[in-house]
């Protein structure tokens, strides 16, 4: 008892994300999951990337193939 309110609050909100139209921005949010350009290893991790010593590139094709 006292749900009706919270309840019908979430139907709406539920009702308004789903019909609702967005206009995503692709371009937008891929550049953002990117990061920025330049990426460069934290000091504490450039021994571990130095001991790796694999480069990001030779993981390019198994990203793309995914």
């Amino acid at each position: 008892m006292g749900r009706g309110r919270a309840k019908a609050k979430q139907t709406k909100v539920a009702r308004e994300l789903k019909y609702r139209a967005f206009d995503t921005d692709f371009s937008s949010l891929a550049a953002e999951l990117r990061g920025p350009e330049g990426h460069e290893v934290p000091p504490a991790y450039a021994d571990l990337a130095e001991r790796d010593g694999e480069e990001p590139e030779a993981y390019e094709d198994l990203r793309k193939s995914g």
